[in-house]
């Protein structure tokens, strides 16, 4: 899938939740050609590397991309600073992104923090077909549970400390999904030790998973050869490359 670079306009930012950021971008050619799960790369003014930023929504007919954004360092911090008027100097679509089966199979998406904004995406396809469960450290860090409703999924939110939706892990409510319907797959983005569990109930129900793996970046296209994972692939394990070859794979192929 060809990749594109360029600046384009910022048409919407919006503060979200403390220090986590969403922008709309209008980049008709980039939208045309993005998949859920893909992500892109943003240029900081005055650094050599780039920022990679998954891309949460896809607007094909306005040619627009969001993307959603957690302020970890001083990149992101100046990423912060952009507004809508800005342009935006965004190299993709990058990356291989989530599979995404007929629209009325069933599809459930586990999202834990920051690594919530890509399954919006793949939720918006399967529509009413769709569940959620997404997870946040407390209410002040929750995002984008009212975009999931109003796509028409399903939605469980989970807090670690019970401010707000279900205390408890994303994983415990996923356990408690699967006691009742058996989706078609589940996608997942978060944090590895979260994976790395959901992982393994799909596997216990012998249900297909997909995990989007998060690993520093510097050229976004796997030719720095920086983002190495390792991953079993046909009986054999390999190092393939999270920017080139993920960040989506199938969850029983990942080596934890």
């Amino acid at each position: 899938m060809a990749y594109q670079q360029g600046l384009y306009p910022v048409l919407q930012k919006e503060n979200l939740a403390k220090n986590i950021f969403s922008l709309t971008i209008y980049c008709p050619g980039i939208a045309a050609e993005a998949q859920p799960g893909q992500f892109v790369h943003l240029r900081v003014p005055a650094h050599i590397l780039r920022r990679p930023i998954s891309i949460a929504e896809i607007d094909r007919k306005q040619g627009t991309i969001r993307i959603i954004y957690e302020i970890r360092g001083e990149g992101t911090k100046i990423l912060a600073d952009l507004k809508a008027g800005d342009m935006a100097d965004v190299l993709g679509p990058l990356g291989h992104g989530y599979t995404l089966l007929d629209s009325d199979k069933k599809c459930v998406v586990v999202g834990g923090g920051i690594g919530v904004p890509p399954l919006l995406a793949v939720a918006e396809h399967y529509g009413a077909n769709a569940s959620a469960i997404i997870g946040f450290r407390s209410a002040q860090a929750a995002i984008l549970e009212n975009d999931f409703k109003k796509a028409g999924v399903r939605t469980v939110l989970c807090t670690d400390d019970g401010t707000m939706g279900q205390k408890g892990f994303v994983t415990n409510a996923l356990e408690k999904l699967l006691q009742s319907e058996t989706p078609d797959l589940i996608c997942a983005c978060g944090p590895m030790v979260m994976l790395r569990k959901v992982t393994e109930i799909a596997k216990v129900h012998g249900i297909a998973c997909e995990i989007s793996l998060e690993e520093r970046m510097a050229c976004g296209v796997g030719a720095c050869l920086g983002c190495a994972c390792r991953i079993n692939r046909n009986g054999k394990e390999c190092v393939l490359h999270v920017c080139k070859d993920g960040p989506v794979f199938q969850g029983e192929e990942v080596v934890f």
